[in-house]
């Protein structure tokens, strides 16, 4: 009687610390992921396309052949983070709850930033950093008839947040590992400056995905309005992930974050001690004004501790976590924000506006700067 052969055993998984696509026998294969908790999970990846100061000029000045190369390259980004699975053959289809696409021109690159946002069993760093290749190359393409040697250069996740692996950063992981001027970690970073923000939400259930976050988003969306390359939200739990959020964005060299929630008094609200152990300096008048602002309509608003100033070149503002506290703090940092982030990078008093009647003289030393005007300054 012939034996009937035995069948064949299933792959085994890699060993810990190999790569989770490849199973035991070396062949590809798609991570399974059943088994992972759903979680709230978000990616920034950034990158730079370097041109000349022609296209620099044009792209400042909407002069290229093509039209609008940004507009188009943003739309395309996003285009490309939502079909990240049928470019990248092992990449599990997620429902993306957000993808933002943000370009600035600099003097000698255009710089691209793209975060993105599920509440899956998986990560979206290949969404993010698919959006950020799309996008280049879409730039790439609107240029090439005036810069054909345009180049895309340094395309890699800077951030992720969600999973059982926890946040990561990018500045923490270099510092950890101890990377030296050689390694990779230290190459040349994608500049950022003055007009760029961070948006961060702090709440435990927003980010367990039990609810939206709905605070976040009006920021980001008033501060684009404003002018400011814009990311986020970024979201993560009340606590110690707002202060490695925050180190890590000043590391980065945002202009300005913002952040929404952790500001009452529940034993979770910590986001005001979260910021304090950030900051160089405080700004006590801008987070008297936030309170301000809300007092008349909701007396409670006077239980909020959310704190401003500033660490290293970057401002650093607590908004509470209701939308309503959010639209009073909007209302109060669309008065002299773009003065105060100027300030922060060296520029001057702006001259206040003539008053007349008493008790208009400046004070001593101000020399009538807009500090006589109520500047923060």
């Amino acid at each position: 009687m012939t034996a009937t052969p035995a069948a064949a055993p299933e792959p085994a998984d890699p060993p810990p610390g190999g790569l989770t696509h490849l199973d035991s026998s070396g062949a590809a294969r798609m991570v399974d992921v059943t088994r992972k908790d759903v979680t709230a999970r978000t990616a920034r990846a950034t990158g730079r396309v370097l041109v000349t100061p022609e296209v620099v000029a044009l792209l400042r000045g909407e002069g290229l052949p093509k039209g609008d190369a940004l507009a188009t390259a943003r739309i395309a980004g996003i285009m490309g983070a939502k079909r990240t699975p049928d470019l990248v053959p092992l990449c599990h289809p997620l429902a993306l709850s957000g993808v933002t696409v943000d370009l600035e021109v600099t003097d000698e690159a255009v710089a691209i930033t793209a975060t993105v946002r599920t509440t899956d069993r998986t990560g979206v760093e290949m969404e993010a950093l698919t959006a950020v290749s799309v996008a280049a190359l879409t730039v790439v393409d609107m240029v090439k008839a005036v810069d054909k040697a345009a180049t895309i250069t340094d395309i890699r996740v800077e951030t992720k947040t969600g999973g059982k692996s926890g946040d990561w950063h990018r500045d923490s992981a270099s510092a950890a590992t101890g990377a030296s001027p050689g390694d990779r970690e230290a190459a040349p970073r994608t500049p950022l400056g003055p007009r760029t923000a961070l948006v961060v939400t702090a709440s435990n259930r927003a980010a367990a995905g039990v609810y939206p976050d709905r605070g976040g988003p009006l920021i980001a969306e008033a501060l684009r309005s404003w002018g400011f390359a814009t990311e986020g939200p970024q979201v993560v739990p009340d606590g110690a992930p707002v202060e490695a959020a925050l180190r890590a964005a000043v590391a980065a060299g945002y202009g300005v974050v913002v952040t929404t929630g952790g500001t009452g008094l529940t034993p979770t609200d910590l986001t005001p001690e979260a910021t304090r152990a950030v900051l160089d300096r405080e700004i006590p008048g801008v987070a008297e004004a936030i309170r301000a602002e809300g007092l008349g309509a909701v007396p409670s608003a006077a239980l909020s501790r959310g704190l401003a100033g500033v660490a290293g070149t970057t401002l650093v503002v607590n908004l509470p976590g209701s939308t309503g506290g959010v639209r009073d703090g909007l209302a109060v940092l669309e008065r002299w924000l773009p003065h105060a982030v100027d300030q922060i990078h060296g520029g001057d008093h702006r001259p206040a506006p003539a008053r007349t009647g008493a008790g208009t003289h400046p004070e001593p030393g101000t020399s009538g700067s807009a500090e006589t005007a109520g500047s923060p300054s």
